[in-house]
């Protein structure tokens, strides 16, 4: 039977340009998550969970709301962090990034999201639909690890606000990529949070 892992990052947040490292949704953030909501209506969620950080716990209250039947957690291994650090094939163009960091960050990222995979991304036997509140960078880790890349790779995967991506696995085979950051919900002024060259 198959297990579907819905990863939704958050909504914009609130002056996210300022270096906030938490805030509330902004306007278009809480508008992005609505229209995400709709989206997801019609699926029949068995559990969800959400980083407990202050514009995921927002997105997922909105979604929630639209969805009755929908009870989401906050849990601790959804929280935002730098998955790992680099690694000795990483292209040097991302250097800057990972000079930006400390080996703690690296080393506290890659025990929460060896714990993480080990949590949302374990196989079941029966079908189920799970939905994950996170942020870019676990998402990214996440889908990484599920196509089994190299562990920096992570690096180059970017979510949009409110972007959804799903992975499914059948029971015995290894996890599929169905969708990657999709954006269909959203008009395009609503697409938020890609870096500006791949902005669509």
């Amino acid at each position: 039977m198959p297990h579907h892992l819905y990863l939704v990052r958050h909504g914009e947040q609130l002056d996210a340009e300022h270096g906030l490292p938490d805030g509330p949704l902004s306007p278009r953030g809480r508008r992005q998550a609505e229209l995400l909501a709709e989206r997801l209506g019609g699926i029949p969620f068995d559990h969800a969970w959400h980083s407990p950080l202050q514009r995921a716990t927002e997105t997922a209250a909105i979604i929630a709301a639209k969805m009755p039947a929908l009870n989401p957690e906050p849990s601790a291994l959804l929280f935002d962090c730098i998955p790992s650090g680099p690694a000795p094939e990483t292209p040097p163009a991302y250097a800057p990034f990972f000079g930006s960091h400390t080996e703690e960050e690296f080393d506290a990222g890659r025990a929460q999201m060896a714990d993480a995979t080990a949590e949302f991304l374990r196989s079941h036997r029966e079908d189920r639909h799970d939905l994950l509140i996170t942020h870019n960078f676990v998402i990214a880790a996440l889908v990484r690890e599920a196509l089994g890349a190299p562990e920096w790779r992570w690096v180059s995967i970017n979510q949009a606000n409110c972007g959804l991506t799903v992975l499914t696995q059948k029971t015995g085979r290894p996890w599929s990529l169905v969708t990657h950051n999709d954006l269909a919900h959203l008009p395009p002024e609503l697409r938020t949070g890609l870096p500006e060259a791949y902005a669509i």
